[in-house]
């Protein structure tokens, strides 16, 4: 059943959104015999930040903290860097900026940090000392990827950029406004979503992302903070 309907949602039989995956999980803990809320969650406290982030700040208590995740495990769910690097700079002007990533993404990440505001925090930190660090954060700036949803279960705040996926497939971060993600234009890129995953694709959708202008992004964010 669940295949079938996100079968008809990549097929355009129907465009609406699924039920989430939050939901799907609470409905079979449900029928196991325990009580499930997710309209009112008890989330994770704040961490103390850790002293390996706060050496490079000196004034970190009068500006907010964003993080950003630039990449996914598709190119197609990702921003175009070279127009991240502007959203990055740009942030970073008002901002501390810490840059989230893996092993192999470390050399891009260190290449955006311009001035003392941005910290790409890609292999400097282990990964609860990450953990303890999305918990300080005042905003993250993912992809549809996985450090969207470690901070969305701290209750930070989650701006979503999507690609080729979209979040009616129910796999948008938990516990979040729908106005957070920033989808691409959809008149240009009308199969959107292509796939579940984002691994499958027109050859002319793989920059769909792109769409999405750099000045929305920032505006979006600084709603919110």
């Amino acid at each position: 059943m669940i295949k079938e309907e996100k079968k008809n949602l990549i097929s355009k039989r129907y465009f609406a959104q699924l039920k989430t995956s939050h939901e799907r999980y609470a409905e079979v803990f449900r029928k196991l015999g325990f009580t499930i809320n997710l309209s009112n969650p008890k989330l994770p406290n704040k961490a103390i930040l850790p002293y390996k982030v706060k050496k490079f700040f000196p004034d970190l208590k009068h500006k907010k903290i964003i993080g950003i995740a630039p990449f996914a495990a598709h190119k197609s769910k990702m921003y175009p860097l070279e127009k991240m690097k502007i959203v990055i700079e740009r942030l970073s002007e008002n901002h501390i900026v810490l840059l989230f990533g893996g092993k192999n993404e470390i050399p891009i990440l260190n290449s955006f940090e311009k001035n003392s505001n941005i910290l790409s925090v890609a292999s400097k930190l282990t990964f609860s000392e990450e953990l303890e660090t999305i918990s300080n954060l005042d905003c993250m700036l993912s992809m549809d990827s996985g450090n969207g949803h470690l901070a969305a279960i701290f209750g930070v705040k989650v701006i979503t950029i999507w690609g080729v996926t979209h979040p009616f497939t129910g796999f948008a971060p938990f516990y979040q406004p729908k106005e957070y993600a920033l989808l691409p234009d959809l008149e240009k890129f009308p199969k959107i979503p292509t796939s579940i995953y984002g691994n499958k694709y027109p050859e002319t959708y793989l920059n769909a992302a792109g769409s999405i202008t750099i000045e929305k992004i920032i505006t979006k964010i600084e709603s919110i903070l």
